[in-house]
């Protein structure tokens, strides 16, 4: 057995893992609650395109409780109350800005959502999901503002580090806008995270791990990984039905090996939050269905390091 004098983060666990950051932050347990602001995105709404990134559905991961003709204070009441049943010791809850682009506005109108968040009882920060493209000077020097006091993560939709592919997925941004957002967003003192897909079309496995090192050398506090899932009312799921063979989805056993060896080569101060999507079978117009909840999938993950008598980082070179 591996002594845990080898890892860095003060546990057993063989990945720097999001919960275990959390209780020494917080003391405990911190469940993140989901907001819809309302927001579109630029690759919707014609500044940069239209229809939106090839495989994004987000009625597809978006709770009931989560609809933006509500305020945001009682999205997060209901969602607190919500998670309260499975998770009734939560030391606090992070309020995610999950729908669309959440910066997509000017700052003063974002100010004024994000401390709608912080000021209900129980919320210890929050947590922005956004596109690149879609942040500037004033957006982020008010969110520096608020960080100065609050727990705040920008979390940006990279999906992939290939312009080729994001080009496909109708993205509308390339990887150099993302490192550029990313550093810039470090640099101002915010808490930056990251979004990857796996298996968008025509990326090979060693593409994919290929991927670490280039993700590894970006200023990331969080990062979560995600497979692709084929999901319906997408035009991926065209795309599919159409040319299969472009995509490579991987099988169970096949993606927890991939892991394996991609997190060998991540940077092992990243925070990973998540190894992989969870989309409700009724969503999936084809591909490969799993048919496991996410914790599920993290134990046999879990299981897979073990065995390997592997970590996070082993293979990382600075």
């Amino acid at each position: 057995m591996i002594e845990n004098r080898l890892y860095h983060w003060g546990t057993s666990r063989r990945f720097n893992a999001m919960p275990d950051y959390f209780k020494k932050k917080f003391g405990g347990r911190i469940q993140k609650v989901s907001v819809n602001a309302g927001f579109t995105c630029p690759n919707r709404d014609g500044t940069t395109g239209r229809g939106g990134c090839t495989y994004c559905n987000n009625d597809a991961f978006s709770p009931s409780y989560c609809l933006p003709e509500k305020p945001i204070s009682q999205q997060i009441t209901e969602g607190i109350e919500f998670h309260k049943t499975r998770y009734p010791r939560s030391a606090g809850y992070l309020a995610y800005f999950q729908s669309y682009t959440n910066t997509y506005a000017d700052a003063a109108y974002l100010k004024d959502l994000y401390e709608q968040a912080l000021s209900v009882p129980g919320v210890k920060g929050v947590v922005i999901g956004t596109r690149p493209d879609c942040v500037d000077d004033e957006v982020l020097d008010m969110i520096a503002g608020i960080a100065r006091n609050n727990y705040v993560v920008v979390e940006y939709g990279i999906e992939s580090c290939y312009n080729r592919t994001l080009e496909e997925i109708n993205r509308g941004h390339d990887f150099e806008t993302s490192a550029a957002a990313i550093r810039k967003t470090a640099e101002m003192g915010i808490r930056t995270g990251g979004h990857i897909i796996f298996s968008l079309p025509a990326e090979s496995r060693e593409d994919m791990l290929s991927e670490a090192e280039i993700l590894s050398a970006l200023p990331l506090k969080t990062i979560k990984f995600h497979q692709l899932q084929i999901v319906n009312g997408t035009a991926i799921a065209a795309q599919y039905k159409e040319v299969p063979s472009r995509f490579n989805l991987f099988s169970l056993e096949d993606y927890l090996e991939f892991l394996v060896e991609f997190i060998e080569r991540l940077n092992p101060s990243f925070i990973v939050e998540r190894f992989a999507g969870e989309v409700p079978l009724r969503f999936i117009g084809g591909g490969v269905r799993w048919g496991l909840r996410y914790d599920q999938i993290l134990s046999l993950f879990e299981k897979k390091l073990r065995e390997h008598g592997t970590w996070q980082g082993k293979n990382f070179n600075t």
